[in-house]
């Protein structure tokens, strides 16, 4: 058998927190309850690089899903993401048990300053030898912007606008030690780096202001990969510029296919190789030695998701209160516009048909909190390699595993899975070198020039 042209990336989905991706996780009767030490993420770390897995990289918000009824408490009893580790911590406890896996974390760029999210990933990726990317969100509802002091959560088109300038301010601060500016001469001159190759940044924009130059000297890969996940049409142009790997949503092969062509179509208007953008669905994959066993375990999962955890879930996400709401009455257009997350409103409307739709459209639309939300793959190895090849022939350069009990879905994968894509050569045997960069086939990024006025926002 000939190797493809291309082989596929592979990103486990990680949460630091009580549950996985689906909610219902944390009932799953295997399902690990140490979660709060760093052996259960070494653990999983090790299982994900002995397959050889691109990256784990953690999802995150800023608060509890706290929105239904104005009350945590629901959110407290039934485990619905109630626990919300720092994730660049724990991807460091993560990188210590591991020495190629490439590790990612979420930093928001609504509530955070980029001086100290440039320090702080500049940091992991120099303490991991360049194997860190920053998954870079904005915000989204009002119980994060309370945690941090304000009364609600700036508009969605306003947060991409601001994280623009946040990610010129970031990049910029990368951009402060030239490669070759760290000298360690301790018998010619002595001097221990060249001053002329460290740079300021002067930034003053409309949103910032940052003078530099960054303490942190680039790492081994230049600086970390950005991720991003960017869905609704503002989000998708903030990815068609920044992301290198690219966190989508299909909700089916062919909605997929046309994802994906709009994407690498988005990426080229913006100016650069769409060939250098990775694009990874994230799916749920349940897999076991026979086909008549990955049904009952679907069944098994399904069964742990609550109708609380979908509703506790959509309105995390959407900003909007349904507890007071009755069941059955659609959204007025103004009440649509106010939402969040806009590409999930898009979809229900889509999956729906319907213009103006009500809380139960939201839940049975959505599939919020249970299996029904996104795709998942269920069947013996063969059968899931099948759906992930056509997938990944058509629609993707690659996956985002989601598990829906852990350690046991990325053990299940790893043992079942990724031998059978290996043998159809579709995934690596090893790492192709030290970086993340080196794995993913994402070029090393070079510093910009320094100039006056180098980059839309620098001061001269």
């Amino acid at each position: 058998m000939s190797t493809p042209s291309r082989q596929m990336s592979l990103i486990a989905f990680m949460q630091a927190q009580n549950c996985s991706n689906y909610v219902g996780s944390w009932r799953h009767p295997s399902s690990m309850s140490d979660f709060m030490s760093p052996a259960y993420y070494q653990r999983i770390a090790r299982t994900l690089e002995d397959a050889k897995f691109d990256m784990a990289f953690f999802d995150d918000r800023l608060a509890m899903p706290d929105i239904y009824g104005k009350d945590h408490r629901d959110t407290v009893a039934n485990g619905i993401r109630a626990v919300k580790l720092d994730p660049s911590v724990v991807l460091m406890t993560m990188a210590a048990a591991t020495s190629r896996l490439g590790l990612g974390a979420t930093y928001s760029t609504t509530y955070y300053e980029p001086y100290h999210v440039a320090r702080l990933f500049a940091t992991l990726d120099l303490m991991t030898g360049g194997r860190v990317a920053w998954n870079v969100v904005t915000s989204l509802n009002n119980s994060e912007a309370e945690n941090f002091g304000y009364e609600e959560h700036l508009e969605h088109d306003l947060r991409y606008d601001r994280a623009d300038e946040f990610m010129e301010v970031v990049t910029g601060h990368w951009d402060s030690w030239e490669d070759d500016a760290l000298l360690l001469d301790k018998t010619g001159e002595g001097r221990f780096a060249d001053p002329d190759k460290v740079h300021r940044l002067d930034h003053v924009g409309n949103y910032f202001r940052s003078k530099g130059p960054l303490t942190v000297p680039r790492s081994a890969q230049g600086h970390p990969v950005l991720l991003q996940a960017g869905q609704s049409g503002r989000g998708m142009a903030f990815a068609a510029r920044w992301a290198e790997l690219v966190f989508a949503s299909y909700p089916s092969l062919e909605a997929g296919r046309k994802q994906y062509e709009f994407l690498k179509s988005a990426i080229a208007k913006a100016g650069r190789n769409p060939d250098t953008v990775k694009v990874a669905p994230a799916v749920k994959v349940i897999v076991a030695d026979t086909a008549e066993q990955a049904r009952e375990q679907y069944e098994l999962t399904a069964a742990l998701a609550k109708p609380i955890d979908s509703l506790a879930l959509l309105c995390e996400v959407l900003n909007v209160d349904f507890s007071a709401r009755p069941y059955d009455l659609p959204f007025t257009d103004e009440e649509l516009a106010a939402v969040s997350w806009q590409s999930l409103r898009d979809k229900v409307i889509a999956k729906t048909g319907k213009k103006n739709p009500s809380v139960r459209d939201f839940v049975e639309g959505s599939g919020r909190g249970t299996l029904k939300e996104g795709p998942t793959f269920v069947g013996t190895a063969s059968q899931v390699a099948d759906e992930m090849q056509e997938w990944f022939e058509h629609a993707c350069d690659g996956f985002v595993v989601s598990a829906t009990r852990v350690p046991g879905s990325y053990e299940d994968f790893a043992r079942l899975v990724v031998p059978e894509l290996q043998r159809r050569g579709l995934f690596r045997r090893e790492y192709p070198g030290n970086t993340l960069r080196d794995t993913l086939g994402v070029s090393r990024p070079a510093v910009h020039a320094w100039r006056p006025n180098a980059g839309s926002r620098r001061a001269a």
